[in-house]
């Protein structure tokens, strides 16, 4: 069975972030997968995050027609639906842990669809919350 790898919003980011090379090819890497048979999944907030980020925030933004296509195409990977329950299971972790809640929601997408891996830049590499653990693909890129 492939190993399901939760993919934060920041990796997308970074397929189509021109003013970072280094790590557009990393992310390239992440998303066309290396043979490994993992299964990738990303969260509804995922989307709306890389939509908002890939539209406002690169020194290039996407325009908003090709956001959203490229939002379409990332909806084909393993989407979760974050509900309600979610959200407040987010929001207990965060405080338990000490994380922000958008970073909370993430670790919550992960473990509910049974992530072993989370690749983010946002979170400390190596971190493990419960069966989750987490890993920068960027950490060996000269910034």
């Amino acid at each position: 069975m492939p190993a399901r790898v939760f993919i934060d919003t920041n990796v997308l980011v970074y397929l189509f972030d021109r003013d970072a090379p280094a790590k557009q090819a990393v992310a390239r890497r992440v998303l066309a997968g290396d043979g490994d048979g993992v299964y990738l999944v990303i969260s509804t907030q995922v989307l709306q995050e890389f939509y908002v980020t890939v539209t406002r925030k690169l020194g290039t933004p996407l325009s908003e027609s090709e956001a959203e296509s490229a939002a379409r195409d990332l909806a084909a990977l393993d989407v979760v639906d974050v509900d309600r329950d979610m959200v407040f299971r987010a929001i207990a972790g965060a405080r338990a842990r000490k994380i922000s809640l958008w970073d909370a929601l993430i670790v919550e997408a992960g473990q509910t669809r049974g992530c072993q891996r989370l690749l983010t830049e946002d979170l400390q590499h190596g971190q493990l919350f419960g069966h989750l653990r987490v890993e920068n693909p960027f950490r060996d890129v000269a910034q």
